[in-house]
């Protein structure tokens, strides 16, 4: 494996997936749409799919203190990577699962790559998902990533997801759909930085389907220079349950951030609340940090890392 990545290959593990040298447990690296190297664990496995591209990870029931790592390296200019991941998560379980695509593209031609990612989760399990996409490499080719992202929850299950973007991707498209049966819980984040002039575009539907159940939705993002936020997600309660949506988006430059969060009650008990703010780095923050010895550019910086963090 180690001698199979170069060092380009090594930035961006650690940028998508935190991982400097092997992981441990389960994992499958994926490089220029192939399997790059693959391990599965006494508790889970991973298995190439039969009718499309990607893999089947199955957590059996009662795996506890488990990572599963899923990284994708794409680093072929001209590239169109689509992979669809399926994972089923047993009853009681509790596991990590670490995902993201990093892409070098030093080409003058598009590299893309579409991750379609769907979560059954059983009764009672809880999964922890972090996702982050990062773009770079020196040639004017775009670096395109269209992830979408779909959640079944069966009763008492509990997940946190966090989706990230990082900086150098050229544009994106993010859709993300979950049902949530009884007393599951949803708790998802997401944290955008756009530049240049990038374009991202987040979608979501959430369904509250069973009594009890509940989501908290959070995006918090940086638009700068002449990018394009577009936040567009709805929560839909059915039943007896909680939503709260919430967007904040610090925007500069010429960029434009355009948030619609909705809120659709079809229950007289569901409780759902929605709130967006958008607006500039307040000036008493930077004379605040220009007072402890940092000058005007790097107080903006250190602002924007803690926004973001």
């Amino acid at each position: 494996m180690e001698s199979a990545l170069k060092p380009i290959d090594d930035k961006l593990l650690a940028m998508i997936a935190d991982l400097h040298g092997m992981p441990k447990g389960a994992f499958n690296i994926r490089k220029d749409g192939q399997l790059l190297e693959r391990h599965s664990s006494a508790n889970i496995e991973i298995a190439t799919k039969t009718d499309y591209p990607g893999i089947d990870i199955k957590i059996a029931p009662g795996t506890k203190n488990e990572t599963v790592h899923i990284p994708v390296l794409v680093t072929a200019s001209g590239l169109t990577d689509v992979v669809y991941n399926s994972f089923y998560v047993g009853e009681d379980a509790d596991v990590l699962i670490v995902a993201g695509c990093g892409i070098h593209n030093s080409g003058s031609e598009k590299t893309e790559h579409d991750g379609i990612h769907s979560f059954y989760l059983g009764k009672n399990s809880r999964v922890r998902y972090v996702e982050k996409h990062y773009g770079e490499g020196e040639g004017s080719g775009e670096r395109v990533l269209n992830p979408i992202t779909n959640v079944e929850m069966e009763e008492g299950a509990f997940c946190e997801m966090e989706m990230v973007q990082l900086a150098g991707v050229s544009s994106s498209i993010r859709e993300t759909n979950a049902k949530l049966g009884k007393n599951a819980q949803l708790i998802l984040t997401e944290r955008l930085l756009t530049h240049d002039d990038q374009t991202a575009t987040s979608d979501m539907k959430i369904e509250l389907e069973g009594e009890g159940s509940s989501v908290q939705v959070i995006s918090r993002s940086v638009a700068r220079d002449s990018s394009h936020q577009t936040f567009n997600p709805l929560v839909v309660g059915k039943t007896a349950c909680r939503g709260h949506v919430q967007c904040d988006a610090i925007i500069m430059d010429n960029a434009i951030v355009t948030a619609v969060p909705g809120i659709e009650a079809q229950s007289q008990d569901a409780m759902l609340v929605h709130e967006a703010a958008i607006g500039k780095i307040a000036g008493d923050q930077i004379i605040k940090l220009q007072t402890l010895g940092l000058n005007e550019q790097e107080a903006e910086e250190k602002i924007l890392e803690d926004f973001l963090s």
